[in-house]
């Protein structure tokens, strides 16, 4: 139980259980930064070392509550979301091509990027918020969204789960290597859009011709 003892989560989960892991992952979904993943591995920790709680349970609770939150992320997103960035996106060097090219990336990769963005921290709390500013189809939304919080929440559970208490010597090395992968997998892409922009942004131009409202 070293690993738990050493989180303040720890308490959240001994006192609250599935209410504390449905919060705390919900809220991260709809986009505030909060510890989810934390919540998920060391719930389903605390289930397998103690047998007070059931992983079934948490994977549930887990997976339902990203959904939920995610959802309700993205239609703050798509409602509120495009109107505050052609108001205010020059003040942070998103100009109206820019904002364009944003809603043509996830037009054509939007699906993976909502599904891959609830396994990456930096992702997983405003992916669904981007999905809905950038106009997802909210049905293509709804399917990929669904299958990332249901494969989420049960690779990271089980897994944790079953590792038990041995996830106290790999989840700093494995955080360490998906954080590495994060970061350079965000500057290729960078680069690449740099590189690219004006033809990305004819391309987004022609797939949505006119103004953006």
């Amino acid at each position: 139980m070293s690993f738990l003892n050493d989180l303040p989560i720890a308490d959240l989960i001994a006192s609250y259980g599935y209410l504390a892991i449905f919060v705390i992952i919900a809220l991260e979904s709809a986009g505030v930064p909060l510890p989810g993943e934390t919540i998920l591995i060391s719930s389903a920790v605390y289930a397998g070392s103690t047998g007070q709680l059931n992983i079934g349970f948490i994977v549930a609770a887990a997976a339902s509550a990203a959904i939920l939150g995610d959802n309700l992320g993205y239609w703050v997103g798509r409602r509120w979301g495009m109107p505050l960035l052609l108001r205010y996106g020059h003040l942070i060097a998103l100009n109206h091509g820019r904002l364009k090219l944003g809603q043509y990336l996830f037009r054509e990769h939007g699906g993976k990027i909502v599904f891959f963005g609830r396994f990456t921290a930096m992702l997983r709390a405003y992916a669904a918020v981007l999905a809905g500013v950038n106009r997802l189809d909210a049905r293509r939304f709804m399917i990929f969204n669904g299958l990332g919080g249901v494969v989420w929440a049960s690779v990271m559970g089980v897994g944790a789960y079953l590792g038990g208490r041995s996830i106290e010597h790999i989840a700093g090395p494995v955080g360490l290597a998906l954080l590495a992968v994060v970061i350079f997998g965000g500057l290729a892409l960078w680069l690449f859009v740099r590189r690219h922009e004006e033809r990305l942004l004819v391309q987004a131009e022609a797939a949505i011709p006119g103004p953006l409202t």
